[in-house]
């Protein structure tokens, strides 16, 4: 009698598209994308209108060149509640810098540069170091930077505002790589848009092909079960924290070169709508899910939103409630979404 023939593992077994599709940490916010661009089709006349359509990208691209790298952090397991005001503060740097030592404007860009890294790096480092949860970290360097914002620049430019630097040497390039546009027919569009594709690519291209993708992942999933096996959670921490300010960096030159002058008290509450657009994406506000792409498309949802109200001629008002409804919504979906993915695995 032959032998029975062993038993397929079915951990080899070929996996469906529609299985692989609806593990996608971002499937739930393409639904709703679509179901909220397919809305304000018909509740505004003027929202499929070119200019309409580059107004909606450019707004989405101001919230997810930051809604990227706090994605990755929140994959990673951790929130970076200074995000929103750190913007600000690079653009304070490079514009007070500039001004105050009369230098090409490339030098207070490269130092603002250095100093928003070590912000990040400062972050990061608490956390591993005090093992205090990053609420508590970065809560407390969202109130020194709002302070420091303010102080600063009323102690050197007398007011709450920076000076203009649009007559120094170098601001006309930087001005072409942080804040330029090109019109493409009736559309214009505007280079923070190739700035936040740019972002989403290379974080997508970190999370799923390389070996410090699967370490955000292992973090988030949880820490002693990741450095048992290895994994080098803080210096992953550390540079999940740094990628965050490398971002407000980029953000910050966009805002000083796109307006010449910068409001000591911008970026406050900024932060929440970096999250919001992470969590609408499909990050789990517990980490170790989520995805880059996501916190695109809830970026994308972000602008549609925001002037899909104004083309429908609503009142703007409204705006944060249908962001919170939104958020829950998501949220929701999110968790039914993983939950069948999880089921089928």
């Amino acid at each position: 009698m032959s032998a029975a023939a062993p038993a397929a593992d079915e951990r080899l077994a070929p996996t469906s598209y529609v299985r692989r599709l609806l593990g996608r940490p971002e499937l739930g916010a393409v639904v709703g994308a679509a179901a909220v661009f397919v809305f304000f089709c018909f509740a505004a006349d003027s929202f499929l209108k070119p200019s309409s359509l580059s107004t909606v990208l450019y707004s989405a691209s101001t919230i997810g060149i930051m809604a990227v790298p706090v994605a990755l952090l929140m994959i990673g397991g951790e929130f970076d509640l200074s995000a929103g005001v750190m913007v600000t503060t690079s653009a304070l740097f490079s514009s007070m810098f500039s001004y105050q030592m009369t230098a090409n404007v490339w030098v207070g860009v490269l130092v603002s540069l250095l100093v928003t890294l070590a912000i990040g790096f400062f972050n990061g480092f608490m956390l591993t170091r005090t093992k205090l949860p990053s609420f508590i970290i970065t809560l407390g360097t969202f109130l020194m930077l709002t302070g420091l914002n303010l102080g600063f620049t009323k102690l050197i430019s007398g007011s709450v505002s920076t000076k203009t630097i649009a007559d120094m040497e170098g601001f006309s390039s930087a001005r072409a790589l942080f804040a330029s546009q090109w019109n493409v027919g009736s559309v214009t569009l505007k280079v923070t848009i190739l700035w936040w594709l740019v972002l989403v690519a290379v974080a997508t291209w970190i999370l799923l092909r390389t070996r410090a993708g699967n370490w955000i992942f292992a973090v988030g999933g949880g820490a002693d079960a990741a450095r048992a096996t290895g994994v080098p959670v803080v210096k992953t921490r550390i540079g999940l924290y740094m990628g965050v300010a490398l971002c407000a960096w980029i953000s910050g030159q966009h805002i000083l070169f796109s307006f010449d002058v910068v409001q000591s008290g911008e970026g406050v509450g900024n932060e929440f709508l970096y999250i919001i657009a992470a969590v609408i994406g499909g990050c789990l506000m517990t980490g170790g899910y989520g995805s880059a792409i996501g916190s695109a498309v809830g970026a994308f949802i972000f602008g549609m939103t925001s002037n899909g109200i104004v083309y429908a001629q609503w009142n703007p008002d409204w705006f944060k409630f249908f962001l919170g409804a939104m958020l829950l919504l998501a949220t929701l979906l999110n968790a039914w979404v993983r939950k069948r993915a999880e089921a089928r695995a």
